[in-house]
């Protein structure tokens, strides 16, 4: 439910602020005053379209807020939660467009996509535009009005959702079947290219290893010679380091008296002396270990030789092999094996018989909803001075079946008894087909699972005893739906329906000159009733006065 409209510098609003409640509110005022611009403010805060000319002249940046109380919207909140916004008894929708045209939206104070905004206010309201009977020309007007009134909206997303599924795979399979002779050929080959790598079984980091390896061994007796001078030098006789560090030693350790930093060269030569020992014995065992082995020199230049082919045959270093492999093999599972595209088939099969079969209970919802749907909106149009009239809804079946099912829905009318239904654009005149559309708006209303619903001079040609049926029509949806208290928004010029309504808001433009503003306020008491009077008959007087309180007084 709206609670709170906030809206800066828009058109021609420098700042309002606007409480609603539940029941039915209407907005009205003098032609020309600025009844819609709330709601073009209300349309914007919901994600509708926007742009710089919106801007108040002068202002650098218009700015809608939109309050809601969705502590009984748990499909609201599940949104906000799938989103991962903030939850809670509330929501806030803000809109804010600058002079130069950048549009930025928010929720919870959190900036989102114009595509999020939309999603949510769509689940909070339901705006109906006095332009909305046009609309009944297009069929799939009829078919979403329809699945609105059989509460099918779900099954219908799961239809959709199923045909797309079904039809993305259907594709992959015609892609298949129409390369077949090439995916197969090109399978042979990634078969054969594995093959060889497979056998080759080359690892990680192997080609390093083996180079290093088989430089060693290349160069095993240029090493080994060169250990057995190196142990020579280090600690093999006459003239030898270690033996050079000992008379080193020596020469300090006879000295009479040793200055501080002989104490430290001596001990830095003792280190140099221990380090010699360690490197001698290290070297020694080196020696002791070390073998000259052809045999494996020869092994490992063969395991390179292969390794370096089958790279040069690839057109890759040794060293990407493996990724090489990865890769076929990957390639080889997307082509899939040789039943591929019978499996293929078989599943399209299967989504196919899953569709229909969804689709046939969403058929089955809609005929049982088309003539409840029908009878109620013929009874409205009785209300309405249409007494003659008989809506039918049509269920045709498609030859191929599309994403919303295996029929075709679409609204017929009769205006005159013994006239057969036919299309509403051939038969319905403007002043008809607008009144149908009420009917249609208030029917499906009542079944509607959005909890504000608001009219935009939707009776726009209505006037009389009919004004007051759609007064008390709309009343009515204001106080009840779906077991919960309703709330109706309406922008109206008749006063019978303003006269219906829970509260009423009068749109006032003012100017000093220079500039133009809309002003909007709540009308209590006397106030209402001179509002009711003036939109009977412009200057309220006496007579208008009295009948105003009249029309009010019927209000239950």
């Amino acid at each position: 439910m709206l609670l709170h409209l906030s809206i800066s510098q828009f058109t021609l609003v420098d700042q309002l602020e606007l409480e609603f409640g539940p029941g039915t509110s209407t907005l009205t005022g003098e032609t020309g005053a600025g009844k819609s611009i709330t709601l073009d403010a209300l349309g914007l805060a919901l994600g509708g379209r926007g742009s710089a000319e919106l801007v108040r002249a002068g202002a650098q940046r218009a700015d809608i807020s939109a309050t809601f109380d969705i502590s009984d919207h748990p499909s609201a909140t599940a949104w906000l939660e799938s989103q991962e916004l903030d939850i809670g008894q509330e929501v806030i929708l803000r809109r804010t467009i600058g002079s130069d045209g950048r549009s930025r939206a928010y929720i919870n104070g959190q900036p989102v996509t114009l595509l999020q905004l939309r999603a949510l206010g769509e689940q909070l309201i339901d705006i109906h535009s006095q332009h909305e009977h046009q609309s009944l020309l297009k069929k799939e007007t009829h078919r979403r009005l329809l699945d609105e009134f059989a509460q099918a909206q779900d099954l219908a997303a799961e239809t959709r959702s199923r045909f797309k599924t079904w039809q993305d795979q259907y594709r992959r399979y015609r892609t298949l079947a129409s390369s077949a002779e090439e995916a197969e050929a090109r399978r042979h080959l990634l078969q054969y290219q594995l093959r060889e790598l497979e056998q080759l079984e080359m690892s990680e980091g192997e080609i390093e290893t083996l180079e290093s390896e088989q430089r060693q061994l290349a160069n095993a007796g240029d090493i080994l010679s060169g250990s057995y001078q190196l142990a020579a030098l280090l600690s093999g006789g006459e003239g030898d380091i270690a033996e050079q560090l000992h008379r080193a030693l020596q020469l300090l350790s006879a000295m009479p008296e040793q200055a501080p930093a002989l104490v430290e060269v001596t001990q830095m030569l003792d280190s140099a002396r221990i380090q010699i020992d360690e490197a001698a014995s290290s070297l020694s065992r080196h020696i002791d270990r070390f073998e000259m082995d052809p045999e494996r020199l020869s092994e490992v230049e063969d395991r390179l030789s292969a390794i370096y082919q089958a790279a040069r045959k690839h057109r890759v270093k040794p060293s990407e092999l493996p990724a090489l492999q990865r890769q076929l093999q990957e390639e080889l599972d997307d082509i899939g094996t040789e039943d591929a595209l019978e499996r293929l088939a078989s599943t399209c099969t299967k989504l196919e018989q899953q569709f229909r079969t969804t689709a046939g209970k969403l058929s089955q919802l809609r005929l049982r909803a088309a003539e409840s749907l029908a009878e109620a909106v013929n009874q409205q149009l009785g209300d309405l001075a249409m007494p003659h009239a008989r809506v039918a809804l049509a269920l045709q079946a498609l030859d191929k079946p599309c994403s919303h099912g295996l029929e075709e829905a679409e609204i017929l009318i009769s205006t005159n008894p013994g006239q057969p239904p036919r299309p509403l654009g051939k038969i319905a005149s403007g002043g008809e087909l607008s009144r149908v559309s009420l009917a249609i708006q208030v029917v499906t209303a009542q079944t509607s699972r959005t909890p504000t619903l608001v009219f935009d001079e939707v009776d726009v040609g209505i006037g009389g005893a009919t004004g007051d049926v759609v007064g008390r029509l709309l009343r009515q949806l204001g106080e009840t739906r779906n077991g919960r208290c309703g709330q109706v928004i309406c922008v109206t010029h008749l006063a019978q329906v303003a006269a219906r309504a829970h509260r009423q808001y009068l749109v006032e433009k003012h100017s000093d000159g220079e500039q133009a503003w809309v002003a909007l306020r709540e009308l209590k008491n006397g106030e209402r009733r001179e509002e009711i009077a003036r939109m009977l008959g412009g200057q309220p007087s006496p007579q208008s006065l009295a009948h105003a309180e009249e029309m009010l007084g019927r209000v239950p």
